[in-house]
């Protein structure tokens, strides 16, 4: 059990997919644990879900790993990291990781944030890390921001109804024999863990709307097709994403007052 998850506390939106992510089972995820696995570090990622200052309308927090990292370089992801000695123990620990590593890539302030449940955890097979994806609601959203440039190279908020459009969805492989799912949103190619993830999320909650699964795309194709579309996309993210951090601003010059 944790003492840090406040599941009643979901505004009504969020409801179908805090009570999807409570009936899920370590059966039920897209990536199974090896044998050799129940060793593995332990980390955790936010998956940080907020209200559009501009509309309303939902989004999700997702980063892009900056391009001279070893692993994962330019990838999009969820903000998250490895377990810390001063995280604590069990799943108050995991929690804990979450929003630090969320604190430290995005600037996002933990105490604006309510963590409301968690997913079994996953092995991302390469780096062998048993991830536990944490679901929290952003109630009072703050200004966000790269806050190394050597570890994360963009920070963006993706809306909902994007990561649910099935004109953004497809399916990549390569030629390692990796298929799985894929999102183009906002200049980001959204696939492997992140994307496993994503897709589990939105099938939880109910919020997939049918796509075209059989729409196959070479990775590296997906992946130079994303270079052509990113500066368009990344122009308009960026406006949001000024509009947000400017309405975060004037609540906070307003509670100041």
């Amino acid at each position: 059990m944790s003492t840090l998850l406040r599941p009643d506390e979901a505004p009504s939106w969020l409801a179908p997919l805090v009570d999807g992510c409570g009936r899920a089972s370590a059966d039920d995820v897209p990536l199974r644990r090896r044998p050799s696995d129940d060793a593995a570090r332990e980390a955790a990622v936010l998956l940080l879900f907020g209200e559009s200052d501009a509309d309303g309308r939902p989004d999700l927090l997702l980063t892009e790993r900056a391009p001279e990292l070893r692993a994962h370089a330019g990838q999009a992801a969820f903000p998250g990291g490895g377990l810390e000695p001063d995280d604590g123990e069990g799943l108050d620990a995991r929690v804990v990781a979450a929003l630090r590593e969320t604190q430290e890539e995005t600037g996002a302030d933990p105490a604006g944030i309510v963590p409301l449940v968690t997913l079994p955890a996953l092995t991302i097979p390469v780096t062998g890390f048993a991830v536990t994806p944490v679901v929290a609601y952003w109630e009072h959203p703050a200004p966000v921001r790269v806050v190394d440039p050597g570890e994360t190279a963009a920070v963006v908020r993706v809306p909902l109804a994007e990561l649910t459009d099935p004109a953004r969805r497809f399916m990549v492989t390569s030629p390692g024999g990796y298929l799985g799912p894929a999102f183009a949103v906002r200049g980001l190619l959204v696939w492997g863990f992140t994307a496993l993830v994503l897709s589990w999320v939105l099938d939880l909650a109910g919020w997939t709307i049918p796509w075209d699964t059989g729409d196959v795309r070479d990775l590296g194709e997906a992946w130079a097709r994303r270079g052509d579309d990113q500066a368009a996309q990344r122009r308009e993210g960026q406006a949001d994403q000024r509009h947000h951090n400017e309405a975060a601003r004037r609540r906070e010059g307003d509670a100041i007052r």
